[in-house]
């Protein structure tokens, strides 16, 4: 322990209502990658909030290489030696990869900016990366993981000492992933410490060194990784046996149950080919594949977000044209996004306003809920979802990942649908709320509902779902039958064999 570079003791804050921060320890090392792991609302954005000197701590002591600091902001903290690397990427999408690199600190000639300086350096660092990148592009044209490699390279180029990477996972496919631990283990070898935040445990087993653990703003424990298996920590984030959780049991839709949704042949040239698939009253299909495999595409055609130009959607037998949501909502289907921040939640808007607002809809702006009438029915999905918040006016942009899943979830269960198209409703929160999420979904099948549930966690497709659709190069490589494992899975994506499979 003579190479700790960050030290956290005893630390608390407390905000109105809910103790955040409890007495908890923190420790990092100089060239490790420590995960920081917990449920939403455990206290990990708290606690790195209070490093990073976006909150103000009522208690404890932070030392940075054994001496004493208290960041009052997060420039101060980058001034330090603190960067942090957020889930969704901070910068600048209008200004090219090295304007966001170099933003605030341009090297400069002659009172102007150098650009050549600039840009070689920017190209230099991305190097570093593994990133081989036009530098002058913008940075909203490029990749997820080239904006957060752009990100981290800004973090190095200050001089970080520790460096916090916040779900850097979430949105990258596989490939991206290994690339992005190659460069974690760049930087470990460099002596930088490395905290980790993540929902994804394989993900924790695969790169980090040691690993803490917060449950209800309290530490529970500081492991080695190497010395703690899954279940074993999986129990202590909970605080409950994990087999109590997973013991989920699939829908039995019945034999001869009707077909609410029938799509035959839908598509959109140069996008979408041509899909052909059927959902049953009471059953789940879940829809596995890589990302950009025309999962989500799929969806948004289903719901009226965009427009298939050929093909027909039949819902409860009846074929229908879907020219906006409205239209889909009107036939009693919903729609759960998988970009939860910009397209489903309203962030400055209270639980109660996001929660009404598809039953709104329905309804028509001249003809709106009663104030009663909106507090009714978001208290009472509140209770059935188990939201953790205060009360219903809270702000939703103030709630945990999960919560917020849970809410856009509560807006569309208002609304009553047949079928509820899930998009990776389960991405970016902790194994409690995905589990939440999961039960809820197989109680609507049993309940009589539908559902289509996309996701990138091939584990969770089959432990819920009734029929798979397996997408690969934005079309349908093949329908299984929900029990079958994840090689065969993995095999259709893999494969290059554009002919269909079925089973």
């Amino acid at each position: 322990m003579n190479d700790i570079i960050l030290e956290m003791k005893g630390m608390e804050i407390a905000f109105p209502g809910v103790k955040a921060l409890d007495k908890v320890d923190f420790t990092l090392l100089k060239g490790e990658v420590h995960a920081l792991l917990g449920e939403n609302g455990a206290g990990k954005s708290t606690l790195i909030k209070c490093l990073t000197g976006v909150h103000r701590m009522d208690a404890g002591t932070i030392l940075l290489e054994a001496k004493p600091i208290r960041p009052s902001n997060t420039q101060e903290a980058q001034r330090l030696g603190i960067s942090t690397v957020y889930q969704e990427v901070n910068l600048c999408p209008n200004l090219t990869v090295a304007e966001n690199i170099f933003i605030g600190r341009q090297p400069m000639k002659r009172g102007r900016i150098d650009w050549k300086t600039m840009n070689k350096r920017a190209s230099e660092l991305m190097g570093l990366m593994g990133m081989d990148v036009d530098v002058t592009r913008t940075l909203g044209t490029c990749s997820i993981a080239i904006q957060q490699m752009a990100s981290i390279a800004r973090a190095v180029d200050v001089n970080a000492k520790v460096l916090i990477l916040d779900e850097p996972t979430s949105s990258l496919d596989e490939n991206e992933v290994q690339h992005l631990f190659r460069v974690m283990n760049d930087l470990k070898q460099r002596g930088l410490g490395i905290v980790f935040i993540t929902h994804f445990l394989d993900q924790v087993f695969a790169i980090s060194d040691r690993l803490t653990v917060l449950r209800n703003g309290k530490l529970v424990g500081q492991f080695e990784t190497s010395k703690i298996n899954k279940l074993e920590l999986v129990t202590s984030m909970i605080g409950k046996d994990i087999n109590v959780i997973y013991s989920l049991k699939k829908a039995q839709p019945k034999e001869d149950a009707p077909q609410v949704l029938e799509v035959d042949n839908i598509g959109i040239p140069a996008k979408v080919e041509d899909i052909s698939f059927d959902v049953k009253k009471g059953e789940l299909v879940g829809f596995a594949g890589l990302l950009g495999s025309g999962r989500t595409e799929t969806a948004e055609m289903l719901f009226g977000v965009t427009h298939p130009t050929k093909g027909e959607i039949t819902v409860h037998g009846k074929r229908v044209q879907l020219k906006a949501p409205l239209d889909a909502i009107l036939q009693k289907m919903a729609f759960c996004p998988e970009d939860r921040k910009r397209d489903g939640i309203i962030g400055d808007l209270s639980v109660r306003e996001n929660i009404t607002l598809a039953v709104q809809a329905t309804r028509g702006f001249l003809h709106p809920m009663k104030r009663k009438e909106q507090e009714e029915l978001a208290d009472k999905y509140i209770r059935i979802l188990s939201i953790s918040t205060p009360d219903a006016e809270k702000r939703v942009g103030e709630l945990s990942g999960g919560n917020q899943q849970k809410v856009i979830l509560a807006r569309w269960l208002a609304t009553q649908p047949d079928l509820l198209i899930l998009d990776e409703p389960t991405r970016g929160i902790d194994v409690g709320a995905k589990a939440e999420i999961q039960r809820l979904m197989l109680e609507m099948c049993e309940e009589g509902k539908s559902v289509i549930f996309i996701s990138s966690e091939l584990d969770e497709i089959i432990r819920c779902s009734n029929r798979i659709i397996v997408m690969r190069d934005m079309s349908k490589a093949a329908e299984l039958d929900g029990d079958t494992q994840q090689a065969e899975i993995l095999k259709i994506i893999a494969s290059e064999d554009e002919k269909e499979v079925s089973a």
